[in-house]
This record gives C-alpha cells, structure tokens and sequence, in this order.
C-alpha cells in the first residue's frame, strides 16, 4: 500500500499542474437529446437511504460498486428487495423502474474501516434486475479491456450535488494503472461510485472500469476506478451459479468510515473518500 500511494504521488509529482490537459468540464444531461445514448446509466437507490450510480450491461444486469451494497451506518449489505433502479432517471423521471432480484459482491471485497485502498482492486457488484429492461432506447453498454495510460476516457455520472440529472465528463485521463487500479483525473463526488468509465472504441461507447474512490495528493483530485477483466468475469460465474442472495464478502471488522487516513512512504499524506 505504501508503494501505491508513493505511485500516485510521483504520477501527479511528474506529469505537474493539470495545465493544458485539463479534463473537460462536467456537462449535465438535463433533456432528452442531451441523455440520447446514455439511457443505460441510471440511479440505483439503496434502502431509500443512499445512492450510486449503476450501468446496464446486458438488459438484466446493472453493473457498480461494490461498497454500494452496504449501509455506511450499520456496515450491513443491503436485501437485494431494498434496491431499486432507475434507468436514465432525469428531472423526476426514469426510462425505466426496475427492483433487482439478486445481486453479487465481490468475494474478495472488503468493507470495513481498514486503511488499505486495494481495497479498490475488487469494488465491484453485480445486480440481477426482477425485469429485463427491453426498451429501445435504454441500450445496455459493452465492456471492453483496461485502457492503457494516458488513454482518454470519460464518465457519466450522478453525485450528491446532480442527484436528479446525471452529468456527462466527456475527456479525462488515465494518469497511472498499477495492480487493477487505474488513477483517473475524472471529476468524481458522494453518489458517482458505481459510475461506468467509458471508452470510445469503434464509435460505441463502451465500459472499462467502474468508480470507486476519489483521492487527494498533494491538494491534487483524482479518482480511483476498478479494472473489470477479472472481477467481472468471476462475478458473472458467481451469479450464474448462486442460490438468489448476496454473495458473502469478508466480515466487517467494525462500522466502516468514510475518510482513509493512509501515509506514503515520503510521510506525504494521501486521503482516500468512498464518492
């Protein structure tokens, strides 16, 4: 961990002031033509208590983070019946409603209070929707491989501030990837963890990471987002072959925070926030 956070350090120490290369402003999809394409990311509400930000993978599977599925209070995982998905949810209305009939985390997540953002490297969740959502318009998103550094991605998102829109940051960078972690300059806040990272391949916009964390170095932002070869592979095989529940995780060794504490082997401290 001391490694990964000297890495981030000395990414951002070399590439200097985000100057030129600045990501693109956040553009709120606020109308119909604005959201046209993006109908599949949607709002999932947790237990009418919190929310993420979800994305369609296949017409029944709503890809996020896995921390998503834990109450932040009790450190409980969420009944999948507590789960709700918005589609495209946009000034009061979504492309479609639908409840999610069971879900899987990760089992090599873990979510408890401890100092370690490898945690990052499994933050995934995968939702089974009770419906399949078979409109035309609300379109599932492909998955691709992890990009490389340097690669130009973008996110769209919902947050604690756009809880009623999501907003569309078409161009950040790759700044670093090490150990299934790719270091993202995309702008990210409370309500964005789940939030598809997207690539353009082909003319088709298309998944390669899911948000988990934001992160500040040296009064730096950056974000923190899950690499999906392997995870995802291993949590379609999970659903495929489970009984309809969550699927167990690593005990919680006691009620989880919200601000990680960690310091680099420079003594440079580096501030990890679950979005």
């Amino acid at each position: 961990m001391r490694l990964l956070i000297a890495f981030f350090a000395a990414i951002l120490w070399l590439t200097g002031p985000l100057g030129a290369s600045d990501p693109s402003p956040l553009r709120k999809l606020m109308t119909g033509d604005d959201s046209r394409g993006w109908e599949g990311v949607g709002r999932l509400n947790m237990g009418g208590e919190s929310f993420c930000t979800g994305a369609l993978i296949a017409d029944n599977l709503v890809l996020t983070a896995g921390h998503c599925m834990f109450d932040k209070s009790s450190g409980q995982q969420y009944d999948a019946t507590e789960i709700e998905f918005l589609a495209g949810w946009r000034n009061g209305r979504a492309s479609a409603y639908r409840g999610v009939k069971r879900a899987v985390v990760h089992p090599e997540f873990t979510f408890d209070g401890l100092n370690d953002a490898t945690r990052v490297v499994n933050d995934l969740a995968l939702l089974e929707l009770d419906q399949p959502i078979r409109k035309h318009s609300v379109k599932p998103f492909a998955t691709f491989h992890r990009p490389r550094k340097g690669a130009e991605v973008g996110v769209v998102s919902y947050a604690h501030d756009r809880a009623e829109s999501p907003a569309l940051q078409e161009t950040c960078k790759v700044l670093a990837r090490q150990s299934g972690v790719l270091v993202l300059s995309c702008e990210v806040d409370y309500g964005s963890s789940g939030a598809p990272v997207f690539v353009l391949e082909q003319g088709e916009a298309r998944i390669v990471s899911v948000v988990s964390a934001k992160a500040m170095v040296r009064d730096i932002p950056v974000s923190l987002g899950t690499g999906l070869e392997t995870p995802l592979a291993e949590l379609k095989s999970i659903l495929a072959s489970g009984d309809g529940v969550f699927q167990s995780v690593r005990p919680t060794a006691q009620v989880p925070v919200r601000r990680i504490q960690i310091e680099s082997a420079r003594g440079s401290g580096a501030k990890f926030v679950r979005p």
